[in-house]
């Protein structure tokens, strides 16, 4: 969904790291949604008004986005069109998620130019950027449907190094306000907060959701 994250500038890790990290931030999001059921769709979440089956479509949609912008295919509105879910969400789900992965493996370096229209009409941005861009959507949303579902989520130290920086390098400003905006405005992370937490909180996620929302 578009968000100002089009304008952060967090440090360069190098880019064969970048890639793998981005791998596992997905690929623990699959194993997450391989714990869904028909049942489960209907329950809330930490995305505002969206239940399961609004994040779970947004979040298969997203893959397939990124995947054409790592093809060269990125403008094209089709690939960016959140579908209905079909009879096999789940399985849907995972097979964009490999769909991502292969895409971004397949890119011949930092440099080459993604098109994200959900971010800019107009310009392009640097795959080193872009992949960061989808990691940090699949840190929270991995934590997102972790708490919609109450499971644990606990992605690798070397996972949440990558993310931090990019997670406090999207600027905290009146756009995070807007209807459709992928973060809220930034929380204050607990003096003992970890690291998970410090993402959370600088994207606008209470660490502690659903309680938070009682308190």
């Amino acid at each position: 969904m578009p968000t100002n994250i089009a304008n952060a500038s967090a440090p360069r890790p190098d880019f064969a790291g970048l890639r793998r990290v981005h791998a596992q931030a997905v690929r623990d999001s699959v194993a997450l949604i391989r714990r869904v059921t028909p049942g489960d769709l209907s329950r809330p979440t930490p995305c505002s008004a969206w239940v399961l089956a609004d994040l779970l479509a947004h979040m298969t949609t997203q893959h397939h986005g990124f995947a054409a912008a790592a093809r060269g295919e990125g403008r094209k509105p089709d690939h960016w069109a959140v579908r209905p879910l079909g009879t096999d969400p789940v399985g849907e789900y995972t097979a964009a998620a490999e769909n991502v992965i292969a895409a971004f493996a397949s890119v011949e370096g930092p440099d080459q130019a993604f098109a994200l229209p959900e971010f800019s009409a107009t310009r392009t941005f640097r795959a080193a950027r872009a992949i960061g861009f989808h990691l940090i959507d699949y840190v929270v949303h991995s934590w997102d449907v972790a708490r919609t579902l109450d499971l644990a989520y606990t992605p690798a130290p070397e996972l949440l190094r990558a993310a931090l920086p990019i997670a406090r390098a999207v600027p905290d400003d009146d756009s995070r306000l807007a209807p459709g905006s992928a973060f809220r405005p930034g929380l204050t992370a607990d003096a003992d907060a970890d690291t998970l937490e410090r993402i959370l909180a600088a994207l606008g996620r209470a660490p502690h959701w659903p309680e938070a929302l009682s308190s």
